[in-house]
């Protein structure tokens, strides 16, 4: 159990043989006091086991249709990216036709969960065996809705797609976009000498990527601050340029084409 970050208890051989039993450090038995949230992580690990294993002498499992419903009650963030990743290894059977498991159905209300089992990273893309469903209820009546793609996308996903496409992007929003997904790449996760990356642009360039650091480097306000700079037509494709460049100078271009699978660069390039 500590691989999984459990370390006031494990499993232990019961007197009968076959069987195990919980003990906490001392060996004493946990009889009640294990936790809401040590329980439903005991009874998942328990039902992972038994789907990929077999109970039988002859170690043959029959064919198995899995239903997985929330798992990760009282779990905290860790436990629950573990939970993910070994649900995933269940989704991966699927796939692989291994273990004897022919389907499973994932039911969750939480985002997250749902994030970490459903993310598969180059590109993030469905397999042809997947299949998206939101159940909605209303007035005591439920209505299921199957949508081709992921239909959960988180706000930082979403701020990308609105520079899906050029001729559609909003040049009243535009700087504001570009502006978000940048504080929240670089400050957060990425870290951004701003000094560094400025020396790596001339000119216009220079101009414009100082427009779009310098507001988010003066760590004065929240990510959801608005500014008020409506681009002109003619200069959203070298806001888009700059964007792209940012990227690639600072080293994180695989970045970049993850999360637009190249097109703004295509069409930016064609513009240029």
């Amino acid at each position: 159990m500590a691989l999984f970050g459990f370390t006031n208890f494990s499993l232990a051989e019961a007197e009968k043989k076959g069987f195990y039993k919980v003990i906490r450090e001392d060996g004493t038995e946990v009889q009640e006091t294990l936790s809401e949230g040590e329980s439903t992580f005991l009874t998942f690990l328990y039902f992972y086991h038994m789907l990929r294993g077999s109970t039988s002498d002859t170690g043959i499992g029959k064919d198995k249709v899995v239903i997985i419903d929330d798992p990760i009650s009282s779990l905290d963030s860790n436990v629950i990216f573990i939970v993910s990743n070994l649900t995933k290894e269940l989704i991966r059977d699927v796939k692989n036709k291994t273990n004897g498991i022919k389907q499973i159905f994932i039911l969750s209300h939480n985002v997250y969960f749902f994030k970490e089992v459903t993310f598969k990273g180059n590109g993030n893309n469905k397999w042809k065996e997947e299949a998206y469903w939101i159940i909605r209820k209303l007035d005591n009546n439920s209505f299921i809705k199957e949508h081709d793609k992921n239909p959960v996308k988180t706000t930082y996903e979403l701020l990308w797609r609105e520079l899906d496409d050029i001729e559609k992007i909003n040049t009243a929003t535009i700087f504001n976009t570009l502006r978000r997904i940048l504080e929240y790449y670089f400050n957060i996760l990425g870290g951004l000498d701003y000094e560094k990356a400025l020396s790596k642009f001339e000119g216009e360039e220079q101009i414009i990527f100082k427009s779009l650091i310098s507001w988010i480097n003066d760590g004065s306000h929240f990510i959801n601050d608005d500014l008020v700079v409506d681009a002109e037509p003619e200069n959203v494709s070298k806001y888009l340029k700059v964007f792209r460049l940012i990227f690639e100078r600072l080293g994180h271009q695989s970045h970049y084409n993850m999360m637009t699978n190249d097109k703004i660069e295509i069409k930016v390039n064609a513009n240029a």
